[in-house]
């Protein structure tokens, strides 16, 4: 077998087969329900297909055909020797690191076995999530840029804060992510929870939720963050994500995949965060150059293969 193992995987009425090497780094893994194979590691293709081959030999012969497959992608039917697939439709990023590309801004296209464009979460637009909130509360687009020219409030107008923040944020991180490092936005989580920036790269793995606080003196303590004499629970709510965030990777890529809390305050005078806390990070936009430079946490499979998990939006559904 290549030095792959085989185990089975339960829960909450899911059952799969996942194929592994000896460290433990998740290669595929084998849908029982519905037959399908999915490949994390293209280059080990063939040996987890070989690995599952009893397996899907068990199925009938229908079961056992080679499936064409992408990282991460949804199978699609077998086809002739020879055959070639239907090309990846590519899609142009419209701001920050919008839909198609990667941190670093390079263009990249769809999964090419995916059908469903929705379903891949590369697409997802900067503040997308609050562009659909505003849009529910009617806004009217020229009226609420006259009422900031105007100085004047209105009840759109945290939202509107923070969809320049999240924009804000991934503009920094397309100019300041060096190759290897990708950006995902708007990820969405069941009860209409969404986190803001979803980070994967050599330093790891980082669920970033975006404040912004111009001109703000900002302390970071264990649980809340006190800004103007006001308590905000940001660093509860982002820690939360971030279980949810590592729950679901680490379920769809069979495998461990540790998720760091991080906060990231747009345009604030200072950030100053408690020597106790130590499982979250705190910076202002502009110190994310500093923490992309970080290396050393994730090989280049490991982030290709969490990447691949994290952009198919099948692998929220039960965050």
């Amino acid at each position: 077998m290549s030095g792959l193992h085989v185990s089975r995987w339960q829960r909450q009425g899911h059952e799969r087969l996942c194929v592994s090497t000896v460290e433990g780094a998740a290669v595929a893994w084998l849908d029982c329900r519905s037959g399908e194979v999915t490949v994390l590691v293209e280059s080990r293709r063939a040996a987890a297909l070989e690995a599952l081959g009893p397996y899907l030999a068990a199925r009938g012969p229908e079961a056992a055909a080679p499936r064409r497959t992408t990282s991460r992608g949804r199978t699609t039917s077998p086809t002739a020797p020879g055959a070639a697939g239907a090309p990846p439709r590519a899609r142009t990023g419209t701001s920050g690191t919008g839909p198609g590309t990667d941190a670093a801004g390079a263009q990249r296209g769809a999964d090419p076995g995916r059908s469903d464009e929705g379903g891949d979460l590369a697409r997802n637009r900067p503040g997308e999530a609050l562009e659909a909130k505003l849009d529910a509360l009617g806004g009217d687009r020229t009226v609420l840029r006259l009422r900031r020219l105007l100085r004047l409030r209105g009840e759109t107008d945290p939202w509107q804060e923070a969809l320049r923040a999240q924009r804000a944020v991934a503009t920094e991180l397309r100019r300041r992510c060096p190759p290897r490092w990708h950006a995902l936005h708007s990820v969405p989580l069941p009860g209409d929870d969404v986190i803001d920036h979803l980070l994967i790269g050599p330093g790891g793995v980082f669920c970033a939720d975006t404040e912004y606080h111009p001109r703000a003196e900002v302390r970071v303590g264990e649980d809340d963050v006190e800004i103007g004499g006001r308590s905000h629970p940001y660093v509860r709510v982002t820690r939360d994500a971030a279980r949810r965030a590592a729950r679901a990777l680490s379920r769809a890529c069979g495998a461990a995949v540790e998720v760091t809390p991080l906060l990231v305050f747009v345009d604030a005078a200072e950030v100053r965060v408690e020597p106790a806390l130590l499982d979250v990070r705190a910076v202002e936009r502009r110190q994310l150059a500093a923490l992309v430079a970080a290396t050393g946490v994730l090989t280049p499979q490991r982030i290709d293969e969490v990447h691949a998990a994290a952009r198919d939006r099948r692998t929220w559904t039960d965050a």
